[in-house]
């Protein structure tokens, strides 16, 4: 399988001293996603965790819903020419009465790290229909829970604490109790990584969760959140426009700027609880600063 670390040599300066000293990187790889033996879409992700980083793309899709409609995952072997394996193409084998991919899914050509839906032709057409609508999950949050999630899910991110270079997406209970972490170079990935993991363990939908993610909260993860039924995205950045946008379309929690005892709440703030000491105090449909 693919490293999840590289070491390259470095000139490094200090005070005006260069030595040359090896540094640890995140790797960065192409990983091919199939489906039933054909090709679906490719992505630049951090190798590990890809079996649920696979099905986590086609949850997020609305391809799969259940454990139960996955026959199989596995890499395929005489990836290259000389029919060696490199553990960067996974297939996933659909189970029988499971609907194959809509061939307009088709990505033909690499997904960025950066970007999780360079693929979509239109606006509407990621306008995914939810499976598990979000907007009546019953979730209240103490505000004092959203603010100890940062700290939490960079404690636990044992990979960013060798190369300061991988986001992270978290998922935390209402009581601040974390149930899943993946991190990769792409904070897309590693929400989608999570997602197939809760698709794996029988847990989906994902309601009275709330999904943390390092960075910033774009449009597609606010869409791979309500895809998995989760009623809370919160982020340390800012939001676009257009997740704000999606967030109020799906009844969705969107909260940004989650740093030390502060938060933006710009979606749905009457999931937070009134507070006690230094808890903000919340007007409905306001954003909270």
């Amino acid at each position: 399988m693919g490293r999840v670390t590289a070491r390259r040599r470095v000139l490094r300066v200090r005070d005006g001293v260069a030595s040359y000293r090896p540094d640890t990187l995140a790797a960065e790889e192409p990983m091919e996603i199939r489906v039933g033996g054909r090709p679906l879409a490719v992505t630049m992700r951090t190798p590990g965790d890809d079996f649920d980083l696979a099905p986590g793309f086609l949850v997020s899709e609305g391809v799969l819903h259940a454990a139960g409609e996955v026959a199989g995952i596995r890499y395929c072997a005489g990836a290259t020419s000389d029919g060696g394996n490199t553990y960067n193409v996974v297939d996933v084998v659909l189970a029988r009465g499971v609907a194959a991919p809509d061939p307009s899914l088709e990505r033909n050509f690499t997904t960025t790290s950066a970007c999780g839906l360079c693929g979509r032709a239109s606006l509407e057409a990621v306008r995914t229909k939810v499976t598990w609508p979000v907007a009546g999950d019953p979730l209240r949050l103490d505000p004092e829970t959203l603010t100890a999630l940062p700290e939490r899910l960079r404690a636990a991110q044992r990979v960013f604490d060798a190369t300061g270079g991988l986001h992270a997406a978290g998922l935390f209970t209402a009581e601040g109790e974390l149930l899943c972490l993946r991190e990769d170079v792409g904070r897309h990935n590693a929400v989608d990584k999570v997602i197939g993991h809760a698709l794996r363990s029988g847990l989906l939908p994902l309601r009275g969760t709330v999904l943390m993610v390092s960075g910033r909260a774009s449009f597609e993860l606010v869409q791979k959140a309500a895809m998995a039924g989760i009623p809370v995205l919160a982020a340390v950045s800012a939001p676009s426009s257009l997740a704000v946008d999606l967030a109020e379309e799906a009844g969705l929690t969107l909260v940004g700027f989650l740093r030390g005892t502060s938060m933006n709440v710009y979606t749905g703030a009457g999931r937070l609880l009134p507070g006690g000491p230094g808890a903000p105090r919340l007007a409905p449909g306001r954003a909270v600063g």
